[in-house]
């Protein structure tokens, strides 16, 4: 991004955006149950509530640009972002899952592999944030084998119970989940996901179950085996706490590609754009963002982004977020 000062003229608010649904296999309706969205069918397993990837872009709600698209701002109005002409797509994607059965376990490739075998702009580096669980939920993150040739052999001959790292599950846990980290959300979880706007994935194991044709669905063992990390390296992530009048920010992780705070109101908070553009979702709560005066009321399921060129905004309520930013 470069630096020039000053900002956009066209939004000194934030620019609101309407999710779009994916119809998935293991989907559910707590996306609706839980955040009264209005979605297309009972197997609803993502909102991609914060996107301008090409499969499902956000569309625009309020001012000059209502009825645009994200992806349309990002191309057309690059100073909304302080975007750079080097910078060609929009960098990340935003999503609630609801897992109303166990995902496929898979993996993601890293940049270099997605640019040069895949010909796409971004591998998938991704974080998750547990909005809700139920009683003893669990996912997979990582695998046990120690060389490439066991993780091979165990692939190969269907050893998931010994293969497959079991982590349990609860409300406001945090998992940070690297490219080539093999990975599944287990049913009964709902989570907030941050990534690389990306969306490439290589199919591990899917419980032998079969798609809408009658026939199971594709696996690609042959990339995964190619972009998998071996042996398994849990990633450390020190959480770092800031307190702004009545707002608790706790950092949950600050990498190359994305950064992730969990804000925690109960009040009045005076706060900085201090970043090129902040991409907020309110997952608890109701409150009151003021720009130069304007009020606008957000609730839980509200996502927007805060764009640049604000400089100042006060927040008043009690009230969960989850904010990101490159």
């Amino acid at each position: 991004m470069n630096n020039i000062t000053g900002g956009n003229s066209m939004y000194r608010e934030p620019i609101f955006l309407e999710p779009v649904f994916q119809e998935r296999i293991w989907g559910g309706k707590k996306i609706k149950d839980e955040f009264h969205y209005d979605i297309p069918n009972d197997k609803t397993g993502e909102a991609w509530v914060i996107s301008a990837h090409p499969h499902g872009p956000s569309v625009i709600r309020n001012g000059e640009l209502a009825g645009k698209t994200l992806a349309d701002a990002w191309e057309n109005h690059g100073d909304l972002f302080n975007k750079d002409e080097k910078d060609n797509e929009y960098p990340l994607l935003v999503k609630i899952l609801d897992a109303n059965d166990d995902l496929s376990v898979q993996v993601h490739p890293s940049d270099d592999y997605a640019r040069n075998i895949e010909k796409v702009p971004y591998g998938k580096t991704e974080c998750w944030y547990v909005l809700s669980a139920e009683e003893d939920a669990e996912l997979v993150l990582g695998h046990h084998a120690k060389t490439k040739e066991e993780f091979d052999k165990m692939v190969d001959n269907g050893e998931w119970d010994q293969l497959l790292r079991k982590v349990k599950v609860q409300v406001g846990d945090f998992f940070y989940v690297p490219s080539g980290t093999i990975h599944a959300i287990g049913k009964g979880i709902v989570i907030l996901e941050i990534q690389q706007s990306s969306d490439i994935t290589y199919r591990v194991y899917d419980y032998d179950r079969v798609g809408d044709d009658g026939q199971p669905r594709e696996l690609h063992l042959d990339k995964a085996k190619e972009v998998t990390v071996i042996p398994h390296e849990d990633v450390h992530v020190e959480e770092v706490v800031n307190v702004y009048g009545d707002l608790q920010s706790r950092k949950l992780v600050e990498n190359k590609y994305f950064t992730v705070h969990h804000w925690k109101l109960d009040g009045t908070t005076v706060m900085k754009l201090d970043v090129d553009f902040l991409q907020v979702s309110v997952i608890n709560g109701n409150a009151e963002i003021v720009i130069e005066g304007k009020k606008f009321s957000v609730n839980k399921g509200t996502n927007f982004i805060l764009p640049y060129g604000i400089d100042e905004y006060k927040i008043e309520g009690k009230a969960e977020f989850v904010v990101s930013h490159i």
